[in-house]
């Protein structure tokens, strides 16, 4: 097939990846360079960057939807458009008589909106997935056209999770793919009474306390996990949590042992990856061992509440 793709983020590679050997990508979309690193270095997109490294034919809208862009993507040859992490929405005058497929990473109706997996690790779900959708009006409410599921470790964080439902799209968006060129699309319409939402996060959203459970602080270390980040305080040393599992020792509340477990109001929990102020991230017994602290140490959650 012909193939417009419209992404942004490194969520959407693996599947530009595999369209390009299944298929022919006539275009690729993608938001506009944006300054990047200490310098602020206007730099492509991770899909716009791709495009350059292959020679594929690019544009870069601010807006999708202004004239001169609509004229422009409404004349590309194309049998389908592909939508994946690309951070415009796009119009229903542009969309008109157009095939366009939008992939989601987490399974519709649960968690519709911008943070679907930080949510579904912070709820405790135990698994989740990537789903193509036709693209609607409302956000993340077009038609199922196809879905993928894996399950959610206690020690998942979003980065990892993130990483291993990308790697699902080409699965995905090759049977629902195969399902258009046959005109054979089984099309599910999504159940409002179970949907979810999954707004964007902000820092405030990693604010931890004292008062949560082991449980329910290892979902939020995990859930914003590389970002937005939660972070505490350990003998005196600010810490960012990067990585946390169930605990195997039990510590009083606000102790953590040499090992990284936690007491908690409720539970625990244990401490796997820590990233010190101004340092890299690193196994937080590594991090122990470098100390010169008296363990156990005390713990404090650095909420911004």
């Amino acid at each position: 097939m012909r193939v417009v793709f419209f992404g942004s983020g490194v969520f959407g590679l693996p599947t530009l990846d595999w369209l390009l050997q299944a298929h022919e990508v006539v275009l690729v979309v993608s938001q506009p360079d944006r300054p990047a690193g200490r310098r602020r270095v206007p730099t492509p997109t991770p899909i716009a960057q791709r495009a350059l490294e292959r020679g594929l034919p690019l544009e870069r809208f601010e807006s999708v939807n202004e004239p001169a862009a609509m004229s422009t993507l409404r004349a590309a040859d194309a049998d389908v458009w592909i939508v994946i992490a690309f951070g415009q929405k796009l119009s229903a005058p542009l969309l008109d008589d157009r095939i366009a497929i939008n992939l989601h990473g987490s399974l519709l109706p649960r968690w519709r909106g911008a943070a679907p997996i930080h949510h579904a690790v912070m709820a405790g779900d135990s698994r989740t997935g990537v789903t193509a959708i036709t693209l609607a009006d409302r956000m993340d409410a077009g038609d199922i056209l196809g879905q993928a599921a894996l399950d959610i470790a206690a020690s998942d964080t979003t980065g990892e999770l993130h990483d291993r439902l990308a790697s699902l799209g080409p699965q995905v968006m090759e049977e629902v793919l195969a399902a258009v060129g046959t005109g054979r699309v089984d099309a599910r319409t999504q159940d409002e009474a179970l949907v979810t939402r999954a707004p964007k996060l902000s820092r405030a959203d990693a604010s931890l306390s004292t008062a949560m459970s082991g449980d329910r602080m290892r979902r939020m270390i995990n859930g914003c996990a590389p970002w937005p980040g939660c972070d505490a305080v350990i003998a005196g040393e600010s810490l960012r949590l990067l990585k946390a599992g169930p605990q195997q020792a039990h510590p009083p509340a606000g102790v953590v042992t040499r090992e990284g477990d936690v007491g908690c109001h409720e539970g625990g929990l244990r401490l796997m990856e820590i990233k010190p102020a101004g340092g890299n991230a690193m196994a937080f017994e590594a991090w122990a061992r470098g100390r010169r602290i008296e363990w156990p140490a005390v713990f404090s959650p650095a909420g911004l509440a």
